[in-house]
């Protein structure tokens, strides 16, 4: 892509600010209940809920009778409507006659929509139909969706051409995702609009779209009411637009950061820097950044909006390539877990991972010898098992070396454990190996991978059997909070260390450094525990 968004960016935003809120996009909750009776029970939770209008999805009705029903919902709903009647050729269940389609919508713009939905292919007919029929309150949106790909800028701005061009008021388009740099593309068109816009890119490769849309000038976007429930892929429910992302306060300047990985839905990461955010009047927003290549990501999100990153598996490694400078224990390390861009656009990479983790086992092992007058660190001369030669299994086998441990690396691979044990001098085995390898009493091990992480609760990285030669057992997974390897190590005897200690322990040097602001310590413990 040739104009990145430092580019996109350069010109600045449409935005303006409301009495009520510093953006003016809307938020839109898709009503798509089988009768109007549960359509209008969901209409006053969308108001509940905080929404701006809602979508009645007249496509997912079983039963419908226009006049009546279309009347019954006008006149009850609580808030502005937008009535979509979505064939199936553009992604909807309707598969009648279009005759009768079109009619429909007509007749909800005669009734009092607010808002009509038309999809391109049949816009130009459907408004040289109701030239001068039209009430003036009506807006008709004309809308095209695809869901393939995303396509270049340039084919972007003629589909906005093409669609403005059938006398469209608002021009929405909807495109798929297939790697998260699309998303440039529709904020590159967005920002630059000269008409209202609704731009959104579908799956989870393109969520950012349907949260930073606020701060490119989006006219709208969708919120759903509960999760999974969606009429396009990649919607995000309406309490995460508002309660995770703070959608009302994003604007302009707002700074993006974002947890970098693959996978990254489950990262709880959004949670707690947006809480910090929020609290302290921080201008900025924490989002899921599902990237398949690291490079291509930075290259494309070039400007000093994209402002910082934490980065978690499987990047931590490549990051430390396409950073300008990488500070001398991430280097050491050979992975990077948060990456800065400076004001020169340079990016900037350090390792907190290790500083969370390492922090958090030694006052795990203070806590089970009850001090016992340890002088120095409690790791000092322990036998440190290290399960993973990644990124993280790097920080933790290098912040174990420095405290003084005797460390061993345990992958799945021996060739990767071996080249890890040579940087470090450790020494090496295999997974397998490990329900074989107790050669003392005591010894501490750290989970490094992503084994036993949500959805693959049951999974465990070791024989439960062996986990009593282990006087601590810590696991950098912290979703679920207690993995099985956790439990079963409790049930052995030792002491546990969760990954959610090492994940709020990191975090703290990762927001002083996004913010200038000191980390609110308490605030991260009280959020995280809710979670």
């Amino acid at each position: 892509m040739e104009t990145t968004t430092g580019a996109l960016l350069a010109s600045g935003s449409k935005m303006t600010s409301g009495e009520m809120r510093w953006n003016p996009t809307l938020i839109c909750v898709p009503i798509m209940g089988d009768s109007v009776g549960e359509m209008l029970v969901d209409t006053g939770k969308a108001k509940a809920s905080g929404a701006d209008l809602v979508e009645i999805r007249l496509d997912c009705l079983k039963n419908f009778s226009p006049h009546e029903d279309l009347k019954t919902i006008i006149k009850h709903c609580p808030l502005p409507t937008l009535f979509t009647y979505r064939p199936k050729w553009e992604g909807g269940q309707y598969e009648g006659d279009e005759k009768e389609r079109l009619d429909v919508l007509r007749l909800a713009m005669e009734l009092g929509a607010d808002y009509i939905d038309v999809e391109l292919q049949v816009a130009l007919e459907f408004n040289n139909s109701i030239r001068g029929k039209k009430p003036e309150k009506c807006r008709v949106i004309v809308s095209s969706h695809n869901y393939q790909c995303t396509p270049s800028a340039e084919d972007l701005g003629n589909l906005v051409a093409t669609i403005q061009a059938t006398g469209a008021d608002i021009v929405k388009f909807a495109t798929t995702a297939l790697d998260i740099t699309d998303v440039a593309r529709v904020f590159q068109i967005t920002v630059h609009s000269q008409v209202p816009v609704i731009a959104l890119v579908m799956g989870e490769r393109g969520l950012i779209s349907r949260i930073l849309c606020a701060k490119f000038g989006g006219y709208l976007t969708f919120g759903t009411l509960e999760s999974g429930i969606v009429s396009a892929p990649g919607q995000p429910t309406i309490r995460d637009l508002l309660d995770l992302y703070n959608f009302r306060q994003l604007g302009p300047d707002t700074k993006v950061f974002g947890i970098i990985g693959k996978p990254v839905g489950h990262s709880k990461s959004p949670i707690l820097y947006n809480e910090a955010f929020k609290s302290a009047g921080f201008d900025g927003v924490y989002v899921h950044l599902l990237v398949d290549d690291v490079a291509k990501f930075f290259q494309t999100y070039s400007s000093s909006d994209f402002a910082g990153f934490s980065c978690t598996i499987p990047h931590k490694e490549a990051a430390v390539k396409i950073c300008n400078e990488v500070d001398q224990v991430a280097k050491s390390i050979g992975a990077v877990n948060c990456i800065m861009r400076r004001s020169d656009g340079e990016l900037f990479g350090c390792n907190t991972d290790y500083v969370g983790a390492i922090s958090a086992i030694e006052d795990g092992l203070r806590g089970r010898e009850n001090g016992s007058g340890i002088v120095g660190s409690p790791l000092s001369g322990k036998l440190f098992v290290v399960i993973g030669a990644g990124g993280a299994g790097k920080a933790l086998a290098y912040g174990a070396k420095e405290k003084g441990a005797r460390v061993a690396i345990a992958n799945r691979t021996y060739e990767r454990a071996k080249e890890l044990a040579d940087i470090v001098g450790a020494d090496a085995l295999t997974l397998a190996d490990l329900n074989n390898f107790h050669p003392e009493d005591g010894m501490i091990l750290a989970n490094t991978t992503s084994i036993g992480m949500q959805p693959k609760v049951d999974e465990t990285p070791i024989s439960k059997d062996v986990l009593k030669y282990y006087s601590l057992v810590f696991d950098a997974v912290y979703t679920p909070k207690v993995t099985r390897l956790l439990r079963e190590a409790e049930e052995s005897g030792a002491s546990t260390v969760s990954g959610l200690e090492m994940f709020i322990g990191q975090a703290y040097e990762q927001y002083e450094r996004f913010t200038g602001l000191p980390a609110p310590k308490e605030l991260f413990r009280k959020t995280m525990a809710n979670y």
